[in-house]
């Protein structure tokens, strides 16, 4: 029977090369893509060590990120994790050589980084099916919307009411 590793999961299947990995954060979801021997390929802000496990803000604001290969133990930490390749029934993925080939042409270089247009979900899903998706993107952008429109509805409605007291004057 094999050992099961020390370190916390959701999934205690084994993940194999080209999984996306989703590793839960205490406010957010950080994604890596595995490649297998216990390693994964991910983006850390450029200005944090090669253990950043991204918990900081410092990687919310950052404009530029590295593309690491680290252990996936060492990434994950205290947190949890689990394979998410929820995007299959919507994107073939790319064939595994493919996909690793992608990642390891990257390991180590500098690329963009945008919380809501190129974040670390992007990258992976991008690696994994050549297209650049993000559920948690698109809910964030949705959730500034709603505000946003929340808001003006609020600031026509003053606007009306102060408008409306006004005339009776």
């Amino acid at each position: 029977m094999a050992a099961i590793e020390s370190f916390s999961t959701t999934d205690p299947s084994d993940p194999q090369p080209g999984d996306l990995i989703e590793i839960f954060r205490p406010a957010y979801q950080h994604w890596a893509l595995y490649l297998g021997d216990g390693y994964i390929v991910n983006v850390t802000p450029v200005d944090e060590g090669p253990p950043a496990t991204l918990a900081s803000a410092k990687s919310v604001f950052s404009r530029k990120a590295r593309v690491r290969m680290q252990l996936l133990k060492d990434v994950v930490g205290n947190d949890t994790y689990h394979i998410n390749n929820k995007y299959d029934g919507t994107y073939a993925p790319l064939p595994v050589e493919e996909i690793i080939r992608r990642a390891e042409y990257l390991i180590n270089q500098e690329v963009s980084y945008d919380l809501l247009g190129n974040n670390c979900e992007h990258f992976v899903t991008l690696l994994r099916y050549g297209e650049g998706v993000s559920d948690q993107a698109n809910r964030a952008i949705s959730a500034i919307g709603f505000v946003t429109a929340a808001a003006g509805a609020f600031s026509l409605l003053g606007l009306l009411r102060s408008r409306s007291r006004e005339r009776q004057y």
